[in-house]
């Protein structure tokens, strides 16, 4: 499955070997993974809770792979997201892409890692010394996709 929505923690090492294993033409594999920090926007934060739309958000990530396939001939992506309690240090999501050659490898995982952090339904919750606070979107998402010549909020999904 290149789309994984879940609770348990996911294995770096066994996940990039389950994706090569699919294709021996494979020359490049970039990997991205997110993580909970513990310091955010000056605050302390204890925990991280995300929050998703079962099905929805799945849907959305198959369609950031299918755009993603659509620009890079041949290439493989795998997405594991996390949702739930987290904690500073823990993962959070996985984006792994493969391709013939170490570009397209490298373009394709920023894209999709870009794509993603703008356009899939997910929230995240912060737990600081103050309390709880929604994380908004930053401005910096928007301007990652503009350079991919997307404008934030062109869902992909129906």
């Amino acid at each position: 499955m290149p789309v994984r929505v879940q609770t348990e923690d996911f294995d770096l090492t066994a996940e990039v070997a389950a994706l090569r294993a699919r294709n021996p033409k494979i020359g490049a594999v970039a990997c991205f993974v997110g993580t909970v920090r513990d310091l955010n926007d000056g605050s302390a934060v204890e925990t991280m809770e995300l929050e998703h739309y079962p099905g929805m958000t799945e849907k959305s990530l198959e369609a950031i792979i299918a755009t993603a396939r659509e620009r890079w001939a041949g290439i493989e992506v795998l997405i594991i997201h996390r949702v739930g309690k987290l904690y500073p240090l823990d993962q959070i999501v996985l984006v792994a892409t493969t391709a013939a050659h170490r570009g397209d490898a490298f373009a394709s995982c920023e894209f999709v890692m870009d794509y993603l952090k703008s356009e899939a339904p997910f929230w995240k919750k912060e737990k600081t010394e103050a309390g709880e606070r929604w994380v908004d979107a930053r401005v910096t998402v928007d301007a990652a996709l503009a350079r991919w010549g997307i404008a934030s909020g062109n869902r992909t999904v129906d």
